[in-house]
């Protein structure tokens, strides 16, 4: 087995331990991603992908971060003695997802993905330079949200009118007063007028005998 494929992505944040991520692929058949290329003491090294490991809340059974102090769905008090602790007695918050079972593996890993990664900083100062590694991960620029017109979202204007509140029918200037139905009010001081529309009601529309 050998590794067939390196591809590296740079972390531009200045003063971070963290340096890049890198996929690896053996015999040009099987990738792991989301390898860790780290700064440490003696130079970079190679830290295998992990996820955070977390414990069951005693009360209601809700899975949360072993650095949770209360429980994401009850809100109960976690005990701060559940973390496991590894070999060296420190506390034990991630677990690896793929890793090598025995040195060798681990130094042709450790040797092929440093070698790649300090040649992925010479390629990172040419011009036009993109980077090779995968990344699924969206930017906040990346989505957008759908545009919607106004016909879309507006139900019927009428039905919208005679169901709105009273207050909500204020007429502009100049304009009759409309009720809580939406029929403009009589005007005040003219009851001759108002005589005269309700017996001219209908007119037009039914015959004259």
């Amino acid at each position: 087995m050998e590794i067939t494929e390196v591809r590296i992505k740079l972390m531009d944040e200045p003063g971070e331990r963290l340096k890049a991520f890198c996929s690896i692929t053996f015999d040009n058949c099987f990738v792991v991603r989301d390898l860790k290329i780290i700064e440490g003491a003696s130079g970079p090294f190679v830290a295998m992908p992990s996820r955070k490991l977390t414990a069951h809340c005693p009360r209601c059974g809700m899975k949360n971060h072993l650095r949770a102090q209360y429980c994401n769905q009850c809100g109960n008090g976690l005990a701060p003695d559940r973390l496991p602790l590894d070999a060296d007695g420190r506390a034990k918050l991630y677990a690896d997802i793929a890793h090598p079972i025995n040195s060798g593996c681990r130094e042709m890993i450790q040797d092929v993905v440093v070698r790649e990664y300090e040649e992925e900083l010479e390629r990172a100062k040419l011009p036009n330079y993109v980077s090779r590694y995968d990344d699924f991960d969206l930017d906040y620029g990346d989505y957008r949200r759908p545009q919607q017109t106004v016909a879309e979202t507006r139900v019927d204007p009428p039905h919208q009118r005679q169901h709105s509140h009273f207050g909500n029918n204020r007429p502009n200037a100049g304009e009759p007063v409309r009720d809580g139905r939406g029929v403009p009010a009589p005007k005040s001081g003219n009851r001759q007028n108002q005589a005269s529309s309700q017996t001219d009601f209908g007119a037009g529309i039914f015959p004259q005998q």
